[in-house]
């Protein structure tokens, strides 16, 4: 076998592998609640206490993208503001 069809053979078998998968399996959300469904939900109601709707939704278009991005771009300022103090190294005081 030439070296040239290894990652064709490998893509082949990743398709073939995962076309093997039933339809249902790929929904997992069927199956396996998350934690918040599965355990802090129900304490949640045991105790009263009914779930509310979020301040700020972020499942809404690419809101959460942009909350990442801004605050990527702010910690990136952030440290390219301050580089030499973070990355300088103090001199030793001569006590």
């Amino acid at each position: 076998m030439q070296l040239r069809s290894c990652p064709f053979l490998i893509a082949l078998l990743i398709f073939g592998f995962g076309s093997m998968m039933h339809p249902s399996e790929l929904r997992a959300e069927e199956k396996w609640s998350g934690v918040d469904k599965a355990v802090v939900e129900k304490f949640a109601k045991e105790h009263g206490r009914e779930a509310k709707a979020s301040l700020i939704n972020t499942d809404q278009g690419d809101l959460l993208l942009f909350v990442f991005l801004a605050a990527g771009a702010v910690g990136g300022f952030a440290a390219g503001y301050y580089w030499r103090v973070l990355i300088e190294r103090k001199p030793k005081s001569r006590e």
